[in-house]
């Protein structure tokens, strides 16, 4: 974890940087359109009964201090 990257102050040409750009971005595997639409649906669901999750415990925590105050 603590190991240091080539601390030469030589630098590869650009030519060589776009192509291990490019080669890398051909290895993506891109989700199809199906996949996609599940995940998409997957997340929004989660985000929506997380927010009613935590709304309701600020009514309850708000309630809870107002009660004692």
């Amino acid at each position: 974890m603590g190991e240091i990257a080539n601390t030469t102050t030589e630098k590869a040409p650009k030519k060589s940087w776009f192509k291990g750009f490019k080669a890398e971005f051909k290895k993506i595997v891109w989700p199809d359109r199906e996949t996609l639409t599940k995940q998409t649906i997957a997340v929004v669901i989660v985000t929506i009964i997380l927010g009613i999750i935590i709304s309701l415990l600020d009514f309850v925590i708000e309630f809870g201090i107002s009660f004692l105050i």
